[in-house]
């Protein structure tokens, strides 16, 4: 950042401008950011990508069936066998279900299993402009009916809308939950890490200021600019910018404590603290951003959408500490550290603290550290052959058990396993008949379930079918390849299949792609923003080795974790590419964190002085962004999605690894070891190292006023 608008910001009025714009700003915006949840869209065409064959029926599907309506269905079971009474109570609650809210009057059934131990009662719940969120009220409402004076007959609801209400309690208040459980991890953190109350309460009032802020722009994109805002994006934006948001603060106050060693007027400390420190934080923010944006080559809508949904906020996280935090300090004055407040011409403690000891003893023997810490890496790295991101299936999707898996469980033991969740199949009219007899006969397709759903005579024929496993299942996976091929086969019938199982399938064949395309797109955009940034070839190259080989040790360690320690069976097969994006998008934050500062001081000290004095500066502020960032994603965990609980255990050990060993020990251990040279090709790979005997700390700054 320019010194003189450093200065602007930072002057004694114009400080008071900027402080109640911002508020005023941000009043304003978390006020438009309550209404989020109002535009959310949720609808399975939010998350589908765009060109799958399952989409495209959904869409030519719509003149024979409402793309709002979801099925459920009633399950009735009897160890000993169904009773007449039995029949007669199912039979006089699917009227009275026909006539609960939502519900579409053609309630079927109840139809018989072939056991005699079962009935099943299927309904449609029409969605309302909810969406999803509006189930699980309607299917309480079913499920009321059914269970009154049951006399021993067991009622249980299965299908998609029974699926779809569990999913939306578990992330009913998503955006609030989260934020309340971040916020609480961060602020003990901020409290264990600097012990001052009033100062871990200015870093949250500040990092909450920049999610409502953020939230109030996408509110404002969603509404007026088609930005597509899902629960899922808009849950992950309060953890990103907190912690991002945070850690951008971090540096910051680091930095400006620092500066209040050299200056008595604070006002000065701040002006040269954000001239130091911004271009770092600016530079961490744009990679963030762009890394995002780059989510938009997704074929995926929803992982597409979370692109700009959290560049707008990384962007807000930005502002507020660039703008808001600098003005406030300043305004606060010194106290704010207390007890432990920086005083004017107060030695530093960095070059005999923690981490100016750790560069002291990687020094005796930095290849050695480096070659060591890099081949421990690589082997925790193998532990990805136990992540098994091929997807899961809705019982392996919660964190505990769910009540519609078990009436899953329990509809497969007496009826089809693809009960409730047919099959869908659009082709031309005139081909009807030989596309219905290809359909039928296909392997894993119930023959006696198929049937033509569109009228006679109609130009587009629509045919659904019955899986005989599980919809959720490889099983059903491998069914729906053999119906396409069949199908797609029949001349001029133009086929194209759908329905929920189809769904799955394509989205998890969109998301393996988007891993291959845009990991390697992320990865080019951080090496030539570290180019940029560096002016060097060789220490970015150097760098990106690093965040990869940190990446996949974090990945290799989760994988194990996740079987091994937390039972679950798999992963979702977005996994590998989120956790991509906010490992390396956010952990390239710490390098540049580091680098930035050794660059500084290897331009007065030569680059071997310049690794240990910057390591010994930024090591503390970059362990503490480490385990914000790491706080905030845990409360992830809070909710019951193994997906999210997942990506939050892997993004936070990642991040800490990243922090403590990564950029802390082996980076600086190939500063020391490749020293000058590390700034191929410019000037700076050309300047020697200046003795030790020279004084690294910069000199005591001349009195410019009072203002304490």
């Amino acid at each position: 950042m320019n010194r003189n608008m450093a200065g602007w910001i930072t002057h004694r009025w114009v400080k008071w401008v900027v402080l109640i714009v911002s508020l005023m700003a941000i009043a304003v915006m978390s006020g438009l950011g309550a209404k989020l949840t109002s535009v959310q869209d949720n609808d399975i065409a939010s998350w589908l990508p765009g060109d799958a064959e399952s989409t495209k029926v959904i869409a030519k599907a719509e003149q024979f069936s409402n793309p709002d309506d979801i099925p459920a269905v009633v399950l009735y079971t009897r160890d000993s066998g169904i009773t007449p009474d039995d029949v007669a109570k199912a039979t006089a609650d699917a009227a009275t279900i026909a006539n609960v809210e939502s519900v579409q009057p053609d309630v079927t059934g109840p139809i018989p299993s072939e056991d005699g131990k079962a009935l099943q009662v299927v309904a449609t719940i029409r969605m309302s402009a909810e969406g999803w969120e509006d189930l699980p009220e309607r299917v309480d409402d079913i499920m009321a009916i059914a269970d009154a004076d049951t006399n021993g007959l067991e009622v249980s609801m299965a299908g998609p809308a029974a699926l779809g209400a569990d999913q939306a309690e578990a992330f009913a208040g998503i955006d609030g939950i989260l934020l309340l459980a971040a916020v609480v991890i961060v602020f003990i953190i901020l409290l264990i890490t600097y012990r001052s109350l009033q100062l871990a309460i200015l870093f949250l009032f500040c990092g909450v200021g920049a999610v409502l802020t953020a939230q109030g722009f996408v509110y404002l994109l969603a509404k007026h600019a088609d930005l597509t805002v899902n629960g899922q994006s808009a849950g992950i934006l309060s953890v990103l910018v907190l912690g991002a948001g945070v850690d951008y603060a971090l540096l910051i106050v680091a930095r400006y404590r620092e500066e209040l060693h050299n200056y008595e007027d604070r006002h000065e400390a701040m002006a040269h603290a954000l001239h130091r420190a911004a271009p770092a934080v600016i530079a961490s923010g744009a990679t963030v951003i762009i890394g995002l944006l780059c989510l938009m080559f997704a074929q995926m809508n929803s992982t597409s959408s979370l692109g700009p949904v959290g560049a707008v906020g990384i962007a807000c996280a930005l502002a507020v500490m660039l703008l808001m935090l600098p003005a406030l300090l300043v305004v606060v004055g010194r106290w704010i550290f207390w007890p432990f407040i920086p005083h004017y011409g107060d030695p530093h403690k960095t070059e005999t603290g923690f981490w100016a000891k750790v560069g002291r003893r990687i020094k005796r023997a930095p290849r050695a550290v480096w070659v060591t810490t890099t081949l421990v890496l690589v082997a925790f790295a193998f532990g990805v052959v136990q992540l098994d991101a091929d997807g899961l299936t809705n019982e392996q999707s919660f964190t505990k058990e769910q009540p519609s898996v078990l009436a899953e469980k329990e509809l497969a033991k007496h009826f089809p396993g693809g009960a409730g969740s047919p099959v869908a199949v659009i082709a031309n009219g005139e081909s009807v008949d030989a596309v219905r007899s290809t359909f039928a006969e296909v392997e894993g397709i119930d023959t006696d379930t198929v049937e033509v759903k569109s009228p006679a005579g109609s130009p587009i024929a629509y045919l659904e079918g019955t899986l005989t496993s599980a919809p959720d299942s490889k099983a059903a996976f491998a069914t729906i390849d053999r119906v396409r091929d069949a199908v797609h086969d029949v001349d001029g019938a133009d086929a194209l299949v759908g329905g929920n199982t189809a769904v799955n399938k394509d989205v998890q064949e969109a998301s393996a792609a988007d891993n291959r395309l845009i990991i390697p797109v992320i990865l080019l955009v951080v090496l030539v923003v570290l180019a940029v940034l560096l002016r060097s070839i060789a220490a970015p190259l150097i760098l990106l080795v690093t965040v990869v080989v940190s990446f996949a040790a974090a990945i290799g360690i989760s994988a194990l974790t996740f079987r091994h320690v937390f039972g679950f069976e798999g992963a979702d097969s977005s996994f590998p590419l989120f956790a991509f994006v906010f490992l390396v998008a956010l952990g390239i934050d710490y390098n540049i964190f580091l680098m930035t500062r050794v660059r500084e001081e290897s331009l007065k000290f030569g680059t071997r002085r310049g690794a240990l004095i910057g390591l010994a500066a930024t090591g503390g502020v970059i362990t503490s962004a480490g385990f914000v960032l790491a706080g905030t994603f845990t409360a992830l965990a809070t909710l019951p999605i193994v997906f999210l609980a997942e990506l939050g255990f892997a993004v936070a050990l990642g991040v800490l690894l990243d922090t403590i060993i990564v950029r802390s020990v082996l980076v600086t251990a190939l500063n020391l070891d490749i020293g000058r040279h590390i700034w191929w090709p410019s000037e700076l790979g050309r300047k020697e190292d200046v003795p030790e005997t020279a004084p690294s700390t910069r000199a005591t700054h001349v009195r410019t006023g009072a203002g304490t």
